[in-house]
């Protein structure tokens, strides 16, 4: 059964009418590239708008190159069966380019509501726009008004994101009050995992780095990414790996291991500006996100790192309470 989408404003069902999303008072959305745009086209999310349209397939799985990356952090991280999704409904918040979206359409068989906040969402449909067209729909919307009802989804993810949202504790309850009771949230998230966590070259530089023009900073990273790569190995290589830390560039250890040469130095310029641009960077301790999804009715039935083989991630798994 397809999900009523909903002006989030007033909860009235929106309808295309002359190429736009209408509802019942005549407010309307647009309707930009094939894609229903029911947030402001420029927010917050900008920077992500322009990495994920930038590097639109570097994170794309890829089979036939060895690279699942996507595919075992997608089936680790939520512990589900892709056999256990045929014709369930998911909501998947925050898709940037589609990485997850590829893995969940190409592998399973359900319907895929999926949404991100910036113009990412561009990039998705780009590279997942045919994959399964009556089993995909995507939205620019924000995760604190999404267009659908309450109690709609069967299964609802998010990754890599959280932390970049204004209000961490407001999003949990917005992914818990579009799951149905007895269906199951699942989110991964920056952990803070001592005193140590935010010792680190992207807390001490982020004051900065965020203030620049996307422009400038790609520039930046773009004249330093080649020595930042080198001294990475060369303090790994040497024991001294703690120190990397203090290196301006994204932990590179956590890259899939069978990249080519350029495709590591892409990562790595990738999640370089993926640190320092974000306009919110809030880690969190897990136990403190368990108690968020127990204040908004959800019984949390994981929480803890989950290890896989190209990485690992703070997550936490619950259930709506009936």
């Amino acid at each position: 059964m397809l999900i009523t989408i909903i002006n989030p404003k007033n909860n009235s069902p929106l309808n295309i009418v002359d190429g736009k999303l209408t509802d019942n008072e005549g407010n309307t959305f647009p309707v930009i590239n094939g894609i229903p745009r029911i947030a402001d086209i420029e927010n917050y999310t900008d920077n992500f708008g322009v990495q994920w349209n930038k590097f639109d397939t570097t994170q794309l799985d890829r089979e036939r190159d060895g690279l699942t990356h996507s595919n075992k952090r997608l089936f680790a991280e939520s512990g589900w069966c892709a056999d256990d999704l045929t014709s369930k409904n998911i909501l998947e918040v925050g898709s940037g380019a589609g990485r997850f979206s590829k893995v969940v359409l190409e592998c399973t068989k359900a319907n895929l509501y999926s949404v991100d906040y910036s113009d990412a969402v561009s990039a998705n449909y780009k590279n997942n726009g045919q994959i399964a067209p009556e089993r995909f729909h995507l939205f620019q919307a924000s995760i604190y008004e999404l267009p659908f009802p309450d109690n709609s989804f069967d299964k609802v993810f998010c990754f890599g994101v959280l932390q970049h949202t204004p209000d961490f504790q407001l999003s949990i309850k917005a992914l818990v009050d579009k799951a149905k009771p007895g269906s199951e949230i699942v989110v991964d998230f920056y952990a803070i995992k001592g005193w140590w966590t935010k010792i680190h070259a992207k807390y001490i530089l982020r004051p900065i780095t965020k203030k620049l023009s996307h422009k400038s900073l790609m520039t930046i990273i773009q004249k330093n990414i080649n020595w930042m790569m080198w001294l990475f190995d060369v303090l790994q290589l040497s024991g001294f790996g703690v120190l990397t830390r203090f290196i301006p560039i994204a932990d590179m250890r956590l890259f899939p291991k069978n990249l080519t040469i350029t495709e590591r130095k892409e990562w790595a310029f990738l999640d370089t500006f993926d640190m320092f641009s974000p306009e919110y960077d809030n880690p969190q301790r897990i136990i403190d996100v368990v108690k968020m999804f127990e204040k908004y009715g959800a019984d949390v039935n994981y929480y803890g790192i989950i290890e896989y083989d190209e990485g690992s991630g703070a997550v936490v798994r619950a259930i709506k309470k009936n």
